[in-house]
């Protein structure tokens, strides 16, 4: 025995098998190639170390066995998968030559088998010979999955088979199975749990050719969030990241209607705490954007991320809305909308580190004619004010320059004269100072009774202008500041550069 057993393989460091060397060089052109540059063993073998077998072991035992037998081994689909890698390693050209022709009848194989070989494919490591192999695979796969949810479809392949007894449905499919995959019901459809042994990498592939072949969008969208939740359970941080975005990537391009809005916020929790592709969550943004009609303000509160200050992404928002005024809305969808960003606005206003230049941001984000009315704007406004006390004359303007005084009741035209917080800004200009007291002496002797209320809300409107008329003076004194210093600053550098015409 000791003298048929001349060569020692090591396989990976797995496990050393002791073989005859001219049986296994007869078929395997690797080894034959392979035996110059190996070592002798102190008993006098050659010994060959192989650290990237696919396979390991198992796959080199099956070679071996094809050798030993003499090239009488079967290739069936169970093993064809390993016996085509380990033969193309090993330069085994006869086993080649019928993993090919065990591929060719791939039509014919059952549901189970193509599916063990996708397994296989996976558990193998990864070479252009094993995505080959994958992508067959696929194909049959989503094919019998095709037929099978398409009877009329199948009964036509079966007549076209050269078979009559044909093989092509011999999978774990039943009648009722496929008849709640047809409706939309809640059951989980039969195949969704059996495909979960796809790896992230084939997952995507098997969903591409599902839209290639014009399957269900209602069918694909429930698939992939059940993948997802299921998988998500043991993946690591970078399949969930790769689930994620195949996920998104897919959804962008199923039919609107196909899915669940409140989904993709759940979506949207999971990608902004994997720091996914940009141009993926673009993607999600924009989906999430483009129905904002339909989003509650819970939906909308999400937290800011972790190195920002503030509460709450208030970005997030801003691009949503954008992305919903981008389309072409009805006007009733647009004032849904304003309601809810005004929600959002009256929400986030308490937050002592949100800055004045993103708060201007959302209170001009929705247009002044999607408006009925602005008191949710003027509270906003005040509670911003309260939590903001050390802004600037110019910053408190620019916030209250977005309010409409003829869009707001008459009891808060009332408050905010005496509001404190909107009093506080002020100009220089002494005249005005006189013209806004004396309105206010006015006011106070008109007595609100009868005819004397339209004259009140009138004087009201008067005193509003004439707020308004001092923040557009304040406005252009700041103008006229930096106009001033910029001409004695561009003065001193022209004179330094004059050239001397005396000496």
């Amino acid at each position: 025995m000791e003298a048929c057993s001349d060569l020692q393989v090591d396989i990976n460091g797995e496990e050393t098998i002791f073989l005859n060397k001219k049986i296994i060089c007869k078929f395997s052109g690797t080894l034959r190639k392979l035996l110059g540059k190996s070592t002798y063993t102190s008993n006098g073998n050659l010994k060959v170390i192989f650290n990237d077998f696919p396979g390991g072991a198992e796959c080199f035992e099956l070679v071996t066995r094809f050798c030993y037998n003499n090239g009488q081994f079967t290739v069936v689909p169970s093993n064809v998968v390993l016996f085509h890698c380990a033969a193309k390693f090993m330069e085994v050209t006869k086993v080649l030559e019928q993993t090919e022709k065990c591929m060719e009848e791939i039509r014919y194989w059952t549901w189970s088998e193509v599916l063990l070989g996708l397994k296989q494919c996976q558990e193998l490591e990864t070479s252009s010979d094993t995505d080959s192999l994958a992508a067959k695979l696929m194909d049959a796969l989503v094919e019998k999955l095709c037929l099978a949810i398409e009877p009329s479809l199948s009964s036509a392949a079966s007549a076209c088979s050269p078979s009559p007894d044909s093989s092509l449905f011999r999978f774990s499919c039943d009648s009722k199975s496929t008849a709640s995959f047809k409706n939309g019901s809640s059951r989980i459809p039969w195949w969704f749990d059996e495909v979960l042994v796809l790896n992230p990498g084939l997952f995507a592939t098997f969903l591409k050719l599902m839209i290639a072949r014009k399957f269900d969008n209602l069918t694909i969208s429930r698939f992939l969030f059940y993948y997802q939740k299921v998988k998500f359970c043991s993946a690591s941080c970078n399949e969930k990241r790769e689930i994620l975005e195949t996920t998104i990537d897919t959804l962008y391009v199923l039919d609107r209607s196909c899915v669940p809005y409140k989904n993709l916020f759940g979506v949207l929790r999971l990608a902004l705490g994997l720091n996914i592709n940009k141009s993926v969550m673009n993607k999600l943004e924009l989906m999430i954007g483009h129905q904002l009609d339909q989003a509650t303000l819970d939906n909308l509160l999400v937290p800011s991320p972790l190195k920002s200050s503030h509460l709450y992404h208030v970005n997030l928002v801003l691009r949503f809305a954008k992305a919903f005024l981008n389309e072409a809305k009805r006007g009733s969808q647009v004032k849904k909308v304003a309601r809810l960003v005004d929600q959002y606005i009256a929400e986030v206003a308490p937050d002592p580190f949100l800055k004045p230049s993103k708060f201007l941001s959302l209170l001009t984000l929705i247009p002044d004619s999607a408006r009925e009315s602005h008191e949710d704007i003027y509270r906003a406004i005040d509670m911003y004010l309260e939590a903001h006390a050390g802004l600037t004359n110019g910053e408190k303007l620019n916030l209250i320059r977005t309010l409409s005084y003829e869009k707001l009741s008459a009891e808060s035209r009332a408050h905010i004269s005496r509001n404190t917080k909107f009093q506080a800004i002020h100009t220089p200009n002494v005249q005005q100072q006189q013209q806004k007291q004396l309105i206010l002496r006015v006011e106070e002797k008109v007595e609100v009774s009868g005819d004397n209320e339209k004259l009140k809300e009138h004087i009201q409107g008067i005193q509003w202008r004439v707020m308004e008329l001092e923040r557009a003076c304040l406005k252009m004194q700041n103008q006229m500041e930096v106009i001033k210093k910029t001409s004695k600053s561009t003065i001193r550098g022209s004179n330094r550069s004059l050239p001397k015409l005396c000496s």
